[in-house]
């Protein structure tokens, strides 16, 4: 009997693999199914599986190049070649609020302020040094998988897969701003001046404000393996 395969965000896709006989199992309420294989449609899926337990292979689809997803339309014939498929690792963040606890996200976590035409000013460190102190609008903390988005707009370099992440000032008060690629691992943000509301985004959910002399800290988690199937798909382009 064939091993089904899950699907994450699209129950229309679900359908269209099942028309091509394609063994099929959906989560329940949302949930991710528990199987060894799992399609994730979009950055959301991608996120949800990420953050579940156990360890499928994820075929991405429609989810941006930093993880090499296929197009909607190719999913049939993308889910035929996962036997074949080259993989790609890509860690999970924990993202340990001041209170203690933690979250996880698999694309970026962003801190920026609340209210318009406000900055703030935000400190990053490593575990052994600080980093850079900046007044902006925010910064954001992307991995490689996420590092093609948001942090890309604001002017961050695209990684390879890697257990990296680019820390990219948003809208920063300096004519020639920094941007880093460091290591995730012991990575921290924090404010460093009581002037505005800072949110906290992970994976683009508000988690919560952020308050002045408060720091959020940042260390590696798991890992989601995804299958690249079409490696004419370049993260660089």
């Amino acid at each position: 009997m064939e091993t089904p395969v899950g699907v994450v965000g699209d129950d229309a896709l679900a359908d269209v693999l099942r028309d091509a006989g394609i063994a099929v199992e959906r989560g329940s309420d949302g949930a991710v199914p528990e199987t060894d294989r799992v399609v994730a449609v979009g950055e959301d899926a991608v996120a949800a599986v990420a953050r579940a337990e156990g360890d499928p292979l994820v075929l991405p689809v429609a989810a941006g190049r930093g993880v090499r997803s296929v197009p909607r339309d190719d999913a049939v014939a993308a889910v035929s070649e996962l036997a074949d498929a080259r993989i790609e690792t890509h860690p999970v963040l924990h993202v340990t609020m001041p209170d203690g606890t933690v979250e996880q996200a698999f694309w970026d976590v962003t801190l920026v302020t609340a209210d318009a035409a406000r900055i703030s000013e935000f400190t990053i460190a490593s575990t052994a040094d600080r980093i850079g102190q900046f007044r902006a609008d925010g910064v954001v903390i992307a991995t490689a998988a996420g590092s093609p988005g948001y942090a890309h707009r604001v002017g961050g370099p695209i990684l390879a897969p890697s257990d990296q992440a680019v820390v990219a000032p948003i809208a920063p008060f300096a004519t020639d701003p920094d941007h880093w690629v460091l290591p995730v691992d012991g990575l921290s943000a924090s404010i460093e001046r009581d002037e505005a509301t800072v949110e906290l985004l992970v994976d683009d959910r508000v988690s919560r404000h952020v308050s002045y002399q408060e720091r959020i800290t940042i260390s590696l988690g798991s890992s989601v393996r995804t299958a690249v199937v079409d490696e004419s798909q370049s993260r660089f382009e």
